[in-house]
């Protein structure tokens, strides 16, 4: 089905109607068909709509979709930049206004793109952050908490498999094979990746399973919350924070930077980039070669060890 047919559905207006759409009604017909026809995640539909509202709200619900120009769109990223949005953030914006107005042209509601072409403000580059080996080692001890087994069974899937947050808490029983150690994760764009078990993990998976009584292959969540439902992104973090106080790790300590430290330690160990890229699920080597920058150290003893030149270069 087209997204012009679809869209004629959804809305209940006939096709020929769709050049009188209203930009609030244009915005909430994109959002359906992102949710219901694209299947987006809940978080991306939810940060598409965050963005497009603020857009709406800048240009007026009731004004015609086909009035919209390029300067309103300009005009709506000035105004962001003076209330203080970083770089980052007015990028995220540009970008879900243009898939917004490509859809908008495909559903025959403007004849075309108004911010085809505009460029995002250059963001500064920043390094992952990460947490040197004893960090993580740390935040492994023993401790008193009532859902210590869980815990020590989640950090050790988080930072041995290096998963985002929303791949940990995403996770089933059934995406779990210890037979054969490894782990089927659901990722970005919902692509999914068979990663690799560490024997450790391995352990501490078996130890949290089998007090839980959960049985292999269940459709239940592999990690629960005290009232049996599934742990949330937000309850991980809080956990982080709450084992880093009571082990002496360090207080930054949070889901992505395990994730960052799990790549940054498999390249100072000589794993390849492209098998770093396949583990976190990037979809851009680009991506992943941000780690290359943060073994410098490494790369400069490989040097002096190596290069004809290096001698000659410590003499001088």
């Amino acid at each position: 089905m087209s997204l012009r047919l679809w869209a004629a559905i959804v809305l209940r207006l006939p096709i020929r109607m769709q050049a009188e759409l209203t930009l609030q009604q244009a915005v909430q017909a994109f959002l359906r068909q992102l949710r219901d026809v694209r299947i987006a995640s809940a978080h991306t539909v939810a940060a598409y709509r965050r963005d497009l509202t603020r857009f709406v709200h800048h240009c007026g619900a009731g004004r015609l979709l086909r009035d919209v120009t390029r300067q309103d769109v300009q005009d709506w990223l000035v105004d962001e930049y003076a209330a203080g949005r970083s770089a980052a953030t007015l990028a995220r914006r540009l970008s879900a206004t243009k898939s917004f107005f490509d859809a908008a042209v495909e559903m025959g509601a403007c004849s075309a793109n108004v911010a085809a072409g505009m460029r995002p403000p250059k963001q500064p580059k920043r390094l992952p952050r990460t947490l040197p080996p004893e960090q993580t080692a740390a935040l492994m001890q023993s401790t008193a908490s009532s859902s210590e087994l869980r815990d020590l069974a989640l950090l050790a899937v988080m930072y041995g498999c290096g998963l985002r947050v929303s791949e940990v808490v995403g996770l089933c029983v059934c995406d779990l094979d210890l037979h054969q150690a490894e782990l089927r994760v659901l990722g970005k764009g919902r692509k999914e990746r068979l990663v690799p078990l560490p024997d450790g993990a391995c352990q501490y998976l078996r130890d949290y399973l089998n007090a839980r009584g959960a049985d292999a292959g269940s459709d239940q969540p592999l990690f629960l919350n005290q009232r049996g439902g599934r742990l949330s992104a937000r309850s991980v973090q809080r956990m982080l924070k709450q084992r880093a106080l009571l082990t002496g790790a360090d207080l930054s300590v949070t889901p992505h930077r395990l994730r960052h430290s799990f790549a940054t330690h498999l390249l100072a160990g000589g794993v390849d980039l492209r098998a770093i890229q396949e583990l976190l699920g990037h979809a851009s080597l680009a991506t992943t070669e941000r780690y290359t920058h943060l073994d410098i150290t490494a790369l400069t003893e490989v040097y002096d060890r190596t290069h004809p030149r290096a001698g000659k270069r410590s003499e001088s």
